[in-house]
């Protein structure tokens, strides 16, 4: 079995600068991080399904 990812922790607020010109801002990526996630999870639980019907 596969084990799941550990979800990704969303940054602190005053891990912002908020000046909104930064090429990648902390929110960015934890954002495309949390989506990654959440596909994983996705695929593990369908997964699991499948192998549980399996039986």
């Amino acid at each position: 079995m596969t084990s799941m990812p550990e979800k990704p922790e969303k940054p602190l607020k005053d891990d912002c600068c908020g000046a909104g010109s930064c090429y990648l801002c902390v929110w960015d990526v934890y954002y495309e991080k949390l989506a990654e996630w959440k596909e994983a999870k996705r695929e593990l639980d369908a997964k699991n399904a499948s192998n549980s019907s399996d039986r």
